[in-house]
């Protein structure tokens, strides 16, 4: 699926729109490979589409098919995540940009029919919204109803583009799964993506083992990858 949104604003803001309903929502940015970790030893994640829009709000759009890899706990780890990447030393905490983070679930987690269940903190002595600008929104991946979330949602299981409704979604598809350069790319993200999961353990691993030096875990990470450049493994320990 994250290929699916690599390089492709129009169609992430498409889906985007559909999913919050804001139908003026506009992208100005899309990373389907941010790395979210800004702290050494912190556990890092990394998002399958995360997007910008024109106000400065966020969007950390999941796929998941496993219900275990959508619980409430990793819901709020990745909000945490995007406040963390987005607040620098000397900034004020009222400068934190809005967050929304999007779980889009194979099966209906919360088994109520709905097309998707919206997260919000709340004030519990008088029922109001907390307002700090977190949102966390569960899309059902079961629904078909007959609006744009219920067709949205039956591409998305649909594994052939001529069954799909969207024409967008359809083109992206079949591009990825029917032409040279496609099937190409898809492999590259595949092999991005484990190499990715293989120098995260292997930081994780050093951590465990006392060695907490960023230089030296850098040294080590060259060493055993030979395909990362001293550039791309500092981009592991952000400041």
């Amino acid at each position: 699926m994250r290929c699916l949104f690599r390089e492709n604003i129009p169609l992430t803001q498409h889906v985007l729109r559909i999913l919050t309903g804001k139908y003026n929502l506009t992208i100005t940015n899309v990373d389907t490979q941010a790395d979210m970790k800004r702290l050494v030893g912190a556990r890092s994640i990394c998002l399958d589409a995360y997007g910008t829009d024109d106000d400065g709000k966020k969007y950390d759009m999941e796929v998941q098919r496993a219900d275990k890899g959508a619980g409430a706990y990793r819901a709020r780890y990745h909000s945490s995540a995007m406040d963390i990447d987005n607040l620098d030393a000397g900034q004020e905490f009222e400068e934190l940009p809005e967050t929304y983070t999007i779980f889009i679930t194979e099966n209906d987690i919360y088994k109520k029919g709905l097309p998707f269940y919206p997260i919000e903190r709340v004030n519990m002595a008088t029922g109001d919204l907390f307002g700090d600008g977190e949102h966390i929104l569960y899309v059902n991946g079961e629904y078909r109803g007959e609006d744009e979330i219920g067709k949205l949602m039956h591409d998305f299981s649909c594994s052939d583009p001529d069954d799909m409704l969207n024409q967008d979604l359809a083109d992206r598809t079949r591009y990825f799964k029917e032409t040279e350069e496609g099937v190409e790319a898809v492999c590259k993200v595949m092999e991005e993506m484990r190499n990715e999961t293989s120098v995260r353990t292997y930081i994780e691993a050093c951590i465990d083992f006392g060695i907490k030096d960023k230089e030296e875990i850098i040294k080590k990470l060259l060493e055993k990858f030979k395909f990362l450049t001293k550039a791309q493994a500092e981009k592991y320990f952000p400041q």
